[in-house]
């Protein structure tokens, strides 16, 4: 046999060794390399989800915040521990949140090449904080010197939470009773519209610190607002009401300038005319849908909304 043709063999066959064991070293890197990924987005799932339920107890409650996170995390998948929640500062004091979630992800035919494993390290940060625009707000106005908002003249305020009080159609103006568009518009308001807006809240953001005008007459008998109010019974279905510190002008043109608002569970009413129209129920704090503020000395009233942020 020609010895040439010998040597090309044997040299075609150290070609194709050195080509299988790139073509192997590819997959491993495709196969592993995915895999890590997906290890990766697991653990920013867990950190971001982690993040937001921690973050709905700040910033009065860095403890349970801890707690929360933990437990969430725990409960989806873990890998955090608690030296991986922190707390930071970024409006207000401890009104953020970060936690750090680890998952070691094996490798596969990486291991031929001396890599058994890597860890999948995500982080992720939550803030709460007050809202400057809020969504799905009911249209019944709180006087900010409510008994149990406690708020001084210069809006701070120490409200009562979760203790049994009631809010009332009082009349505050001429043809007004508590009830506000919300929605920014001048004029009466149908009974619809206002039974929607408390079964549901207004679908769209509205801003604090503005005038808004009040809907003209005694709607709260209507059966439109009895029956949403029916509705919003119960432990679960909280309302968002706005709260006002001054009134002017009178009849139609009357107005509440709006400076932030207040959860309420509803847990009965009675209304028998303009003398005799209150919902009773309690102040709560709730986590709402709303844009946050950022300014550190806006007054939250104990409604607040939280996002991840950078």
């Amino acid at each position: 046999m020609n010895l040439r043709i010998k040597n090309q063999r044997g040299q075609a066959m150290v070609l194709t060794l050195v080509f299988m064991i790139v073509l192997l070293g590819m997959a491993a890197a495709v196969l592993d390399v995915g895999a890590w990924y997906r290890a990766h987005r697991g653990t920013q799932a867990t950190a971001d989800a982690s993040a937001l339920a921690g973050a709905q107890d700040l910033p009065d409650f860095p403890s349970s915040a801890r707690t929360a996170a933990l437990d969430y995390a725990g409960r989806n998948g873990g890998g955090v521990q608690s030296q991986d929640v922190e707390f930071e500062s970024g409006v207000v004091a401890n009104d953020t949140i970060k936690v750090t979630a680890r998952k070691s992800a094996a490798g596969v035919f990486t291991r031929l090449f001396g890599i058994d494993s890597v860890t999948a390290r995500s982080t992720a940060k939550a803030r709460a904080g007050a809202m400057g625009d809020a969504k799905w707000a009911a249209p019944i106005g709180i006087d900010y010197r409510h008994q149990y908002l406690r708020c001084n003249a210069q809006l701070q305020c120490n409200p009562r939470f979760d203790e049994a009080t009631e809010i009332d159609f009082t009349k505050v103006g001429p043809g007004a009773f508590r009830l506000i568009n919300i929605d920014g518009s001048y004029g009466g308001t149908s009974s619809d519209d206002i039974g929607e807006w408390i079964s549901h809240g207004l679908d769209a953001y509205m801003p604090r610190n503005k005038w808004y005008y009040s809907d003209p007459g005694m709607k709260p008998n209507s059966s439109h607002v009895t029956r949403a109010l029916d509705e919003r019974i119960g432990v679960g279905k909280e309302i968002l009401l706005p709260i006002y510190t001054q009134t002017r002008a009178q009849g139609a043109g009357f107005e509440y300038y709006v400076v932030g608002w207040v959860g309420f569970r509803v847990s009965g009413y009675e209304i028998n005319g303009a003398q005799n129209a209150r919902i009773q129920g309690q102040f709560t704090r709730v986590i709402w849908d709303g844009i946050q503020s950022e300014d550190g000395n806006e007054e939250d009233f104990g409604a607040r909304s939280v996002h991840l942020v950078e």
